[in-house]
C-alpha cells in the first residue's frame, strides 16, 4: 500500500530561516540533514519535490465564477504543509513508524499519513 506522508513544519525550525536555524544546536542541525538523507534512502520511499516557502505560496479559490488569490498558504505558515514523501509500506503501523523518524515530528511540526487511493 501507498502512503502519502504529509509534513507539516509547524515551528520547526528550517536552514532557509536563519535566526530559527540557529537556534539549534550544530549537533542537533546534523542531525536533521542526516535523518533527512537517511529517509531519502529507505527501501520504499519516493521523496516528493522541494517546497517553496508558505509565505511564498498563492492561494487560489473560486466565489461565484470569479478566481480569488490570497497571498500566503490556505492555513498560513504555521498549518502549512511543508514536504511530502510517497511511502510503499506493508501496513499503516510502518508507515506511521518511518513518519515519526521525519525531524519535523520532533521539532513542532506533524506528520500527517494518508493512504493513496485511486478513485478512478
Amino acid at each position: 500500500m501507498q502512503y502519502a506522508l504529509l509534513i507539516y513544519q509547524g515551528t520547526t525550525p528550517i536552514p532557509t530561516d536563519e535566526k530559527a536555524w540557529s537556534t539549534l544546536s550544530k549537533q542537533e542541525q546534523n542531525a536533521i540533514y542526516a535523518d533527512y538523507e537517511s529517509l531519502t534512502k529507505t527501501p520504499g520511499v519516493s521523496p516528493g519535490l522541494p517546497l517553496g516557502l508558505p509565505e511564498k505560496a498563492t492561494t487560489v479559490r473560486v466565489q461565484d465564477g470569479t478566481t480569488v488569490t490570497s497571498d500566503g498558504a490556505f492555513l498560513g505558515p504555521q498549518g502549512a504543509v511543508g514536504g511530502y514523501l510517497v511511502f510503499e509500506a506493508d501496513d499503516l503501523d510502518a508507515a506511521i513508524e518511518l513518519a515519526a523518524k521525519i525531524p519535523a515530528a520532533r521539532h513542532g511540526g506533524a506528520i500527517e499519513v494518508r493512504p493513496v487511493e485511486t478513485y478512478w
